[in-house]
């Protein structure tokens, strides 16, 4: 089944007529083309991307099971969505991401009350088919490569930025699109700040090095982080380093389908509070990642939803002792019926550099 007739059946079954996709990931997933200015439309039976004349002869080279139409000063996008539209009743858009003035303004053209489609496009993303899971491995191997040669980079006296900086060039170099995110590569203290952000502070010996990083192959986003050590390791880091290792394995091993998000995460927590570290992991357990970097579903203490078979989510349980240090390790599981398979291939030990 196409991705155009996953869309279709879901309109049967939630009894929509149409649905309107504007967002870049939306509208990559379905008509499996990037452009920032455009929509598709897909109806019970057919499907329209529009687009302008930047991206109309890559559109009609690449997107696949829509019809392509140009968007220009004769042939307006709102005029082409209402001819295409004509007979549907019930039009779906999506409420979460549509500025509300273009909601209304598009109401307005289409002469007719827009539903909510959020959903209905979650719903599918979530679980990733064949090509989704190759590409997302793909941006993780390469992902991987580069820190593989980041690695002896880092030493007493390198600055965070610079290690942000490698990592993006390499990644780059490889073959990634670009980072998925803003590499968080800190240091020594900063450590404990899970979304520090990379600056003038300098590796010292005894440090802990947090690297978090990602690339992407064909739109699709990778997310991993290791942390190291420079020189040598005090007991407690070992210790902190350890349980988190631990928390980590023991959060994956429930990462099944039919296992909610809130059941993985409390697997980690219970082993992070036994270990005298309750209330310094202050985040979820992990995201699902794909075509963005956050997807859902979570694992969290807020979802309570069993994990559908197909999708991807992060394992990256974290201790944070503000002033001193902190530890993540984060790899991507893909969830089936018959349990957890790592797409991250990177080791996972404690290294010292």
């Amino acid at each position: 089944m196409t991705r155009i007739e996953k869309i279709q059946a879901q309109l049967n079954e939630q009894e929509l007529d149409a649905v309107i996709l504007f967002s870049e990931s939306n509208v990559r997933y379905a008509g499996q083309f990037a452009f920032t200015d455009g929509a598709v439309a897909v109806a019970r039976d057919r499907a329209l991307l529009l687009t302008d004349s930047r991206y109309i002869e890559a559109a009609q080279a690449e997107a696949r099971d829509v019809e392509v139409r140009l968007v220009d000063s004769r042939h307006p996008l709102s005029a082409q969505l209402r001819d295409f539209l004509s007979g549907c009743n019930r039009v779906a858009a999506e409420e979460q991401r549509l500025p509300y003035a273009d909601w209304k303004r598009l109401e307005e053209k289409l002469e007719t009350a827009l539903l909510p489609g959020d959903a209905l496009l979650a719903g599918l993303r979530a679980v990733k088919d064949p090509e989704e899971i190759a590409a997302l491995t793909a941006a993780q191997r390469i992902a991987e490569q580069a820190l593989a040669e980041v690695l002896p980079f880092i030493r007493p006296g390198v600055r965070e930025r610079d290690i942000a900086a490698e990592l993006t060039y390499r990644m780059l170099r490889l073959g990634g699109e670009g980072n998925s995110f803003d590499p968080i590569t800190i240091t020594g203290p900063n450590t404990s700040k899970p979304h520090g952000v990379p600056g003038e502070a300098v590796v010292q010996p005894g440090d802990f090095v947090t690297m978090d990083f990602g690339t992407l192959v064909n739109g699709y986003h990778s997310d991993m982080t290791r942390t190291v050590a420079v020189g040598h390791a005090t007991e407690e880091m070992r210790r902190v380093y350890d349980t988190v290792l631990r928390a980590q394995l023991a959060g994956i091993e429930r990462m099944r389908a039919g296992t909610t998000g809130a059941e993985v995460h409390k697997a980690a927590e219970d082993i992070i509070q036994a270990a005298g570290y309750g209330g310094c992991f202050g985040h979820g357990f992990g995201h699902s990642v794909g075509l963005e970097i956050h997807e859902n579903p979570s694992a969290s203490p807020r979802n309570t939803k069993p994990l559908p078979a197909g999708a991807v989510v992060t394992a990256e349980p974290g201790i944070y002792l503000p002033g001193a240090f902190g530890v993540r390790i984060e790899d991507m599981i893909h969830v089936t019926e018959q349990g957890p398979v790592n797409l991250t291939a990177a080791p996972k030990d404690l290294l010292i550099l």
